[in-house]
């Protein structure tokens, strides 16, 4: 049997002073080219086991494996899209979505290698075919993230990320801050992406309807009670791809997933 490709044991983290615990005892694996969706409350964790898969972030406990291996730093197998965009105001689209490449590869100083010059000019080649795939135009390389609309930098966020042919693609509340109709778009085009690069997806969401129109996978942290840390509620194979019909009854089972809120009570996930 093949070893998933992510594999996180035991994992514990705390934050502050005295320490509180965000994450107790989470156990999960991923296979390779899966979808998962992290779903639950806005405070439970979900980014912050995306910083452990990420490497940015290292557990108090327990440990994160990738391919069998530990990794305590970011690296080009994994590619990050955050909730807020990450370009640079005075780059160009074409520029943004070249210079991590560019960087890793050459440094600064690199840049004045004949070689980095070469480089380059592949680079771009490669971020014009991502322009494409992500629904841009040619045209828009040359325009700043000021000229962009919310869904236009958050696909250049997306070929930010693809052009390094990550593993695994991480993607925190990527969509949270656009309006519903770009938002579909949005979850559309990620799908297509997907299914045709065969990228292990690692979507943080707090919208159920989301993360069923979404994941192969839906795995939801909660708290059981507010001094404690999340733990794994609930972790729930969804049909690929999901029929319209089939979200109502999953959507009532994850609805009755819940965790206590800090100030008392029952609080149920968002729809």
């Amino acid at each position: 049997m093949a070893m998933p490709l992510i594999q996180i044991e035991s994992v514990f983290v705390a934050y502050g002073n005295p320490p509180r615990a965000v994450l107790a005892g989470i156990d999960l694996e991923i296979e390779e080219g899966s979808f998962v969706c992290l779903l639950g409350q806005t405070g439970c964790g979900k980014s912050t086991l995306l910083r452990l898969v990420l490497g940015s972030e290292r557990p108090l406990r327990g440990r994160i494996l990738i391919d069998g291996r530990e990794h305590h730093q970011p690296d080009s197998t994994r590619g990050y899209v955050p909730q807020r965009y990450a370009l640079f105001p005075d780059r160009t689209v074409l520029d943004n979505i070249t210079f991590g490449p560019e960087v890793s590869e050459f440094g600064l100083a690199g840049r004045l290698r004949p070689a980095f010059y070469r480089r380059r000019k592949e680079l771009r080649d490669e971020a014009f075919h991502y322009l494409r795939r992500i629904g841009l135009r040619e045209s828009d390389a040359s325009k700043y993230p000021h000229q962009l609309s919310g869904g236009m930098q958050q696909r250049v966020a997306i070929a930010q990320a693809l052009i390094n042919r990550p593993r695994i693609l991480l993607m925190d509340e990527a969509f949270s801050a656009l309006d519903s109709g770009t938002r579909r778009e949005m979850q559309s085009l990620v799908r297509e992406l997907w299914k045709s690069t065969g990228t292990t997806l690692l979507f943080v969401t707090h919208n159920i309807d989301e993360a069923l129109r979404l994941g192969t996978r839906v795995v939801v942290l909660a708290r059981e009670a507010p001094e404690l840390g999340s733990r794994i509620a609930m972790d729930l194979a969804v049909p690929d791809p999901c029929a319209q019909e089939d979200i109502p009854s999953l959507m009532d089972r994850l609805e009755r997933v819940s965790c206590p809120a800090e100030a008392g009570g029952t609080v149920t996930l968002s729809v």
